[in-house]
């Protein structure tokens, strides 16, 4: 135990010293200076759109993917896994090349959108398409993982009573895998946001368009490190109240603890 206590000390002084020397470094009179800047008010806000719009996709079509890799056994479904984990070992610059050579103007896709009056490069919908890729595979794999966890025998009762594939998923597997969907959406929406090397390759960094905060910081490092590290506090300021928020809502929370087939309690004696 000794041994274990020491070395969760460790690891927890190793993750939390970085941030605290942020907080330590800048003063609040920087931070106020910085969060009244249009710098960072403009990267928070495209940082936050579109952070947002990616997670939403990434949600509503990672949640039934997760639901089908998860529950059942198809040929090939090995290397659909695969796939999906694909981009948790790419470099990000690798993904920002790949994304433009997929939707950049004139190459893969690109030109077909180009013809129809579509461009996709270097504008918010590229952020939104960069984020999507990087933080896609955390919540699918997550969420395979927690469907996998829902015992076989609800499942198999609810079909029994005559539920279909469709209320099956809504009203007992989504309920009872919650929890996890909650983890794994709370580490994608924080591999979201944090997001640099292929958003600038594939979006740029245009302020107030599709500078990111983390791209914002990235530009004041080269310009004034005083302000970077005063973006880069706020940033982490930013990131933990809206995982906060995730983790805390009600709808996730109370459905990880309520089993679809638990009677409510009789107050009754």
């Amino acid at each position: 135990m000794g041994v274990a206590a020491l070395a969760t000390a460790v690891a927890a002084a190793f993750l939390v010293l970085p941030l605290l020397a942020l907080f330590l470094r800048v003063p609040p009179s920087s931070l106020f200076h910085a969060a009244g800047s249009s710098v960072f008010r403009d990267a928070l806000v495209v940082s936050v759109k579109t952070s947002l719009i990616a997670h939403a996709c990434v949600l509503a079509v990672g949640t039934p993917a997760a639901y089908v890799l998860a529950r059942r056994r198809f040929p090939g479904r090995s290397a659909v896994l695969t796939l999906v984990e694909l981009p948790l070992v790419l470099p990000p610059a690798v993904a920002g090349v790949a994304l433009l050579a997929a939707f950049g103007r004139y190459q893969l896709l690109g030109g077909t959108l180009h013809a129809l009056g579509i461009t996709v490069g270097f504008t918010q919908a590229a952020v939104v398409l960069a984020v999507a890729f990087v933080e896609s595979p955390f919540y699918v794999r997550g969420g395979v993982a927690a469907f996998e966890a829902v015992d076989d025998d609800l499942l198999a009762a609810a079909r029994t009573l005559g539920a279909g594939p469709a209320r099956v998923f809504f009203r007992v597997a989504l309920p009872l895998a919650a929890g996890g969907l909650a983890a794994g959406s709370a580490l994608a929406l924080a591999r979201g946001l944090g997001e640099f090397g292929a958003t600038i390759i594939f979006a740029g960094s245009l302020q107030g368009v599709t500078q990111t905060l983390p791209l914002a910081v990235y530009a004041q490092f080269e310009a004034n490190f005083d302000v970077a590290l005063a973006i880069g506090t706020l940033f982490v300021l930013v990131g933990a109240v809206l995982l906060l928020l995730l983790k805390l809502a009600p709808a996730w929370s109370r459905s990880a603890s309520i089993s679809p087939f638990r009677p409510a309690a009789s107050t009754s004696a």
